[in-house]
């Protein structure tokens, strides 16, 4: 008796459902686990070709790894002590900073009780009732901010040993998925692994020369419209491009903003929107199809989808992960028959036939 076919659909529903709710709130539930996990994961995919170079010139396995590790770490510490460098001197500036928005916020509600016929104490008492709630809400959450910081800097600490893990353990775990999956389909296995291992490396490394350059465009645009803190915007700019369309609209507001701050005539902002709407013009156009890899290709609809439900699911970090673990799900789909119609779903490929034929009557 083929209990499966004898289920009915409601049933079956039913139970894909269940099963899909018990993983999500197992991955919430694990975050602080599979997020750092992650991270591991992609760096050891981008280090790995850094560790077989190494080992070429007949140096011992380990210490090639240490040596990639190490170097990554201090890289990353010196990126992070000059971003540390470039806060410091905004915060400095930020008492000169709160007193221009406090004449732009002056003017907006003159405006507004000229042009809505408001009482202007009354835009004053709800502008103040608005930021007293939102203080009291600020304070009641700052505990739980603290213990987020606290986890997220014990990850900070895990993701060096998670990576030298991974890259020693590799053929452990490679071993791993070919027993899993047997020896009838090693071949079969195998293929996946190397052509998403090639592709993920070539896709990451693509993200990080992307985000490189477009560094480099946005400061030197806010360097030449004579925007402080062009260099520090530049690169939070480009940080956030890592998500898609959410990202792109936070790195221009914060620019916009700095100019209306500091700028005697609001014109300078509306040049930070223009040049920064050339520079993705590029980079839609020409970066993203040239350096980062164009054979991962994820749909716009299925990449907004991602960066919301990562971002609720796992936060901010969520958000940075979404795009490159939605295009490793791609490409392990891509590469299995039976999961391929998913795989077309998530990519950008239009369909050339005709979907609907209407007949003249």
């Amino acid at each position: 008796m083929n209990l499966k076919s004898e289920m009915p659909f409601f049933v079956k529903i039913s139970i894909f459902i269940t099963g899909v709710y018990f993983l999500i709130y197992m991955l919430y539930i694990a975050q602080g686990i599979i997020v750092p996990l992650l991270f591991s994961v992609f760096i050891a995919i981008v280090l790995n070709p850094v560790v077989n170079f190494l080992t070429k010139f007949k140096i011992n396995r380990i210490v090639a790894i240490a040596v990639s590790v190490i170097i990554t770490l201090i890289l990353f510490a010196a990126f992070g002590i000059f971003l540390v460098s470039q806060a410091s001197m905004f915060g400095e500036s930020w008492p000169v900073l709160v007193k221009k928005f406090t004449e732009y916020l002056n003017l907006s509600i003159s405006w507004a009780s000229d042009y809505f016929d408001a009482s202007p104490q009354k835009i004053i008492d709800w502008i103040a009732t608005t930021k007293e709630e939102f203080l009291q809400l600020s304070g009641s959450s700052v505990g739980q901010t603290l213990m987020y910081l606290g986890s997220g800097i014990i990850a900070l600490l895990l993701i060096p040993v998670y990576v030298f893990m991974i890259l020693y353990y590799k053929p452990l775990i490679l071993d791993f998925f070919h027993r899993l999956f047997g020896e009838n389909n090693k071949i079969r296995v195998n293929d996946i692994i190397s052509e998403t291992k090639v592709v993920v490396q070539r896709y990451l490394t693509g993200l990080i020369i992307e985000t490189a350059i477009m560094a480099v465009l946005n400061s030197s645009v806010l360097l030449i419209l004579g925007i402080e803190y062009a260099i520090l915007l530049g690169i939070i700019g480009a940080l956030l491009n890592l998500i898609p369309y959410i990202g792109g609209l936070i790195a221009v507001a914060l620019p916009m903003m700095i100019a209306l701050a500091t700028k005697s005539t609001a014109w300078y902002a509306l040049y930070v929107l223009i040049f920064y709407y050339i520079i993705q013009l590029i980079d839609n156009n020409y970066i993203v199809p040239k350096i980062v890899a164009s054979k991962v290709k994820i749909n716009a609809l299925v990449s907004i989808i991602a960066v919301i439900a990562f971002g609720v699911l796992w936060g901010v970090p969520g958000m940075f992960v979404s795009i490159p673990l939605t295009a490793v799900v791609k490409l392990v789909f891509d590469r299995i028959d039976s999961l391929k119609p998913w795989g077309y779903l998530l990519g950008d490929t239009m369909p050339t036939k005709r979907l609907f034929i209407f007949k003249k009557v």
